[in-house]
């Protein structure tokens, strides 16, 4: 075995022990902290197993009936509301990806203020956005949609980001010798690269909001989650088996197909 290959055993020294040993207090004290503050209630928790029990036997068998009472429509608004807020999402994300990436723009201020809009989206919840939304334009699909558009903007505009900046110099630096435009240089230069990484992105983004736009509606942003909601507070426990059954049925399927079309693009 070669002296590169060979392992030497070494003793953490008493500065690596000390600090070993104060990370290991932190994570204990953090989460007796936790544990502490979200005051867990001894009696309720005893109780939870018979009543997941009791709330499984409520709801099944699903009484799939109920899907073509309204489950449906509001599975395919759930649809919609995914696909137009990834839609909306890329219109907004593709100019901050480009003012925040440095090979693009040059302009430090710039860079900073686009990274602080991508930080900023990235930083609310898509339940927080469409509470603000729902209370500006009222209940419907449309919050829903713009909740789903201003979450997905950071996580877009980021990802796009880094693809823009670790894409090579050389097509563009060619393009720019032979005096092409700005604008060309950008579709034949730097796109053909960033191609599939837009693809992939684009595809994977649009897979989450499927899941998120599915809650939504508990807080009157439209889709499903408005279904979900009525049936649980009026107690309809076969129905809301239906309306869990259909959403893992979607996401399923929406997996598949995302898998399948990154694979014939990338």
């Amino acid at each position: 075995m070669s002296a590169s290959l060979q392992r030497e055993w070494q003793r953490f020294t008493p500065q690596q022990r000390i600090g070993r040993w104060l990370l290991r207090m932190a994570i204990v004290a953090a989460c007796v902290w936790a544990v502490r503050t979200i005051e867990i209630i001894p009696e309720f928790l005893a109780d939870a197993p018979q009543q997941m029990a009791d709330l499984l036997i409520r709801m099944w068998p699903p009484n799939l009936g109920h899907y073509r009472g309204g489950v449906h429509d509001a599975l395919i608004e759930t649809l919609h509301i995914a696909t137009l807020g990834t839609v909306l999402s890329f219109t907004m994300a593709v100019p901050l990806a480009l003012l925040t990436a440095r090979n693009v723009c040059r302009f430090a201020p710039i860079n900073a203020l686009a990274n602080l809009l991508l930080v900023a989206s990235r930083s609310v919840n898509s339940l927080v956005w469409a509470l603000l939304f729902v209370a500006v334009f009222g209940p419907g699909a449309l919050a829903g949609v713009l909740a789903i558009a201003c979450r997905s903007v950071g996580f877009v505009g980021k990802l796009l980001a880094e693809a823009i900046e670790e894409t090579p110099r050389g097509p563009m630096e060619a393009m720019q010798a032979v005096g092409a435009p700005w604008g060309h240089s950008m579709m034949k230069g730097m796109w053909p690269q960033v191609q599939p990484a837009f693809w992939g992105i684009a595809l994977f983004r649009w897979d989450i909001n499927v899941r998120e736009s599915a809650v939504l509606g508990l807080v009157g942003a439209g889709g499903i989650g408005v279904a979900l909601d009525d049936a649980i507070n009026f107690f309809h426990w076969d129905r809301v088996a239906t309306i869990l059954l259909a959403i893992l049925v979607v996401v399923v399927i929406a997996e598949i197909v995302v898998t399948q079309i990154r694979k014939r693009l990338i």
